[in-house]
This record gives C-alpha cells, sequence and structure tokens, in this order.
C-alpha cells in the first residue's frame, strides 16, 4: 500500500476501508512479520484501485501470482507479506475485497441443463462468504505403525509456486502429443515430467506438514519429513491426501441454488475462483 502524504488536502478522500473481517484462521499459522493482526482480530478491507483492476488483468503476473500478491497488500493494510499467507485465508480475503471494491452481489452467466437457456443470476457473496469455515487442523492422522501426523495449511507462495510447475508441466504434455516429436524424445521428456510430479508431490506434503510425531518425538524438520514422505508407503500418503481434500472442501466456494427464469427448473449454479473473471464487472 503506497504512503499517503498528511500535506496533501485531498488525503482526506483518499479511499477508506469499506468493511472489517476476521480471517478465516483468525490469524493462526501466519508468521509474525507477515500480519499486524489488529485487537478486534478483525482486518480493515480498502476497495481496489483502478491499478488493482489493471493488475488482476495481467495474465503472466496472474499465473505466477503477483498480481494476487500485489492486490491484497493493497486492499489489506494489515497483510504486509501475502506470500507467507495461510492458503485458507486468501480466497475469502478476496471475496471480502470484490465486495468492497464493487457490492455484495455478483452476476454469474449460467445455461440451464434442462432447457439449455442462457440466462444472468445474482449471487450474494456474504452468503458466500459466511460458507467457508476454518478446517479443524488439530484433527491428525495416526499411521498403522503409530506415527502421529499433523498437518497445516500451504502458504499462498507454495501454492503458486505448485500451479506454475503443474501449469508448465501441463503444456509439455500436450506438446509431447505432436506426431512430429520423435519417440526417442517423447520417452525421455516423459520421464522428466513424471520424475518432476513425484517431486512437486513430495514438496506439497512436505509443505503440508506440520509434524510428524514418532516414538514421544516430535519431528518438525522439512528435510526429515521429506525423507520420510520418500521412503513411506503409498497408504501413508492416500492418508494425507485425503485429510488435505477434507481441509480444502471447508475452505471451498459452495454451489448456490439457482431455478431457471424459462422453465423454473432448479439446478446447482457453481461459483469459479478465476481471478481474472471473479474482479471483472461484467462477470
Amino acid at each position: 500500500m503506497t504512503p499517503i502524504d498528511s500535506s496533501n488536502p485531498l488525503a482526506k478522500h483518499f479511499r477508506q476501508p469499506a468493511m472489517h473481517i476476521k480471517l478465516t484462521s483468525n490469524g493462526r499459522f501466519w508468521p509474525d512479520e507477515a500480519l499486524e493482526l489488529p485487537a478486534t482480530g478483525e482486518i480493515p478491507i480498502l476497495p481496489m484501485t483502478a491499478k488493482d483492476e489493471i493488475v488482476l488483468r495481467t495474465p503472466d503476473a496472474l499465473i505466477n501470482g503477483t498480481s494476487v500478491v500485489q492486490v491484497l497488500q493493497s486492499c489489506c493494510p494489515s497483510i504486509k507479506d501475502a506470500w507467507k499467507m495461510p492458503s485458507v485465508d486468501v480466497d475469502s480475503t478476496l471475496i471480502a475485497i470484490r465486495i468492497a471494491s464493487y457490492g455484495p452481489t455478483m452476476t454469474i452467466t449460467a445455461k440451464c441443463p434442462a432447457c439449455k437457456e442462457e440466462h444472468d443470476y445474482d449471487v450474494d457473496l456474504h452468503n458466500s462468504l459466511a460458507q467457508i469455515k476454518m478446517p479443524n487442523y488439530d484433527k491428525t492422522i495416526t499411521t498403522e505403525d503409530g506415527l502421529i501426523i499433523a498437518l497445516k495449511p500451504l502458504t499462498y507462495f507454495q501454492v503458486s509456486k505448485a500451479g506454475n510447475i503443474a501449469f508448465e508441466e501441463e503444456k509439455l504434455i500436450q506438446g509431447l502429443a505432436n506426431p512430429d516429436v520423435p519417440d526417442e524424445v517423447r520417452k525421455t521428456e516423459f520421464e522428466k515430467h513424471i520424475n518432476k510430479m513425484v517431486d512437486l508431490n513430495n514438496e506439497n506434503l512436505t509443505n503440508c506438514t506440520a509434524s510428524i510425531t514418532a516414538d514421544g518425538n516430535k519431528v518438525t524438520d522439512p528435510k526429515f519429513i521429506a525423507d520420510y514422505y520418500k521412503n513411506s508407503g503409498s497408504k501413508v500418503v492416500r492418508q494425507v491426501q485425503a485429510l488435505t481434500k477434507e481441509f480444502a472442501a471447508d475452505v471451498s466456494l459452495r454451489d448456490e441454488e439457482a431455478s431457471c427464469t424459462s422453465c423454473q427448473h432448479k439446478f446447482k449454479l457453481a461459483i469459479e475462483f478465476d481471478y481474472s473473471r471473479f474482479f471483472d464487472r461484467g462477470f
């Protein structure tokens, strides 16, 4: 957020907080230097500037996460380093920024699955915000050999990095489908792809693990945790993935009930959190 020059006679007319929200995490899992949480436990939310809107429509910045970080720090003065923000807080905070900038209603265009007619439907974002809840990270996994695994949310940096790698790897696989690619090159590149995805999966498992308690010793060193996942059975990995999926469901946007304007057929209206479209006034 740009420092305000108090000598500017227009300073009192600069944007002001449009609302205050409690973070989904209530400040848990934030490093001290990344967040200044007010005594009230609520952070102020400012509406976006014209620069923020432009930043959110910059494709490269969206892909690498830079634009989201800039907007979070521009509109939430309490957030000092959004890269270190727990992922459970990201979507709910961005919803609040959209409400502060454009109001609580978002229009979604959808096609009725029954009559195929396309209509606009208004969604109450306050309702969407209220449905997001903090996962119970006190819930742990106990393995067959007695290890206790405690999880934590990824940071926005970790989520963004993983998404970037997955995006690049998807483009690589699409390129390998080209029949002009020699078989030997395709085989070599595919093996590299498999190894990279295995490494990415192991990195995500490590990053979302707060601790592993073995024989009364609580292990928090990421190197030791990474070594464990590399040498553990697939059942343990599936247990961790299942719990992280359960946690993700708690902070995901719920489908809204909609009734077709033409035929009155009731159906589920999906709210897709594509940042460039979510912050587009025409969406």
